[in-house]
């Protein structure tokens, strides 16, 4: 936020005091009285001739029973939302769930049904695969495996190997790779008393 737009944020902080207190028929000397600001400074507060500060504005949103945000009208948060691009990559969608480069990639992965050949082939890093939907095929060294939905597998890339749908019908997958053979840890702490 620039020091424009923060002057003009604490500029309406007076006249939202002011109908806050006019809007719940409290008096100057009430609000004097409750929060322990002289009756002077409040009146100042909402005339713009002090500006707000913590030590005023805390006890004033107790006395108020609202949030700190409200009296100061704080922006709202930033939109959280991932605006996600699916690509394309070998016939399957690839939608990737990370958006910082490096460390774990994060992936969802729609497999169409098909009947294509499968080409292990074999790169540095180490993956996790979890299927959400459908069933997966996964070719891995002489391996070969059928994963139905909630099933995992994790394996070194140096291996050669290769995964899709199992042909009748398509999978979606999670998918986290690690390019330097990160590989996924579980942490738990225990809740013993």
């Amino acid at each position: 936020m620039d020091t424009t737009a923060i002057a003009a944020a604490l500029d309406q902080v007076g006249p939202r005091l002011k109908r806050l207190r006019t809007g719940r028929g409290v008096t100057l000397t009430g609000l004097a009285a409750t929060t322990g600001i002289s009756k002077s400074t409040l009146s100042r507060l909402e005339t713009g001739q002090r500006r707000p500060s913590l030590e005023l504005l805390l006890p004033l949103a107790q006395a108020y029973r609202v949030p700190l945000d409200d009296l100061v009208g704080a922006p709202e948060v930033a939109d959280p939302r991932l605006r996600l691009k699916p690509h394309r990559a070998r016939g399957r969608t690839v939608i990737p769930l990370t958006q910082q480069p490096g460390g774990i990639q994060a992936r969802k992965i729609l497999i169409p049904t098909s009947t294509v050949e499968p080409q292990l082939r074999s790169h540095e890093g180490h993956e996790w695969l979890y299927v959400l939907t459908g069933r997966m095929r996964l070719l891995l060294g002489e391996q070969d495996l059928v994963l139905g939905r909630g099933e995992v597998a994790e394996f070194d890339t140096h291996v050669p190997h290769w995964f899709g749908s199992t042909g009748d019908q398509s999978a979606e997958v999670l998918s986290l790779f690690g390019e330097q053979g990160e590989r996924m840890r579980v942490r738990a702490t225990s809740t013993q008393r």
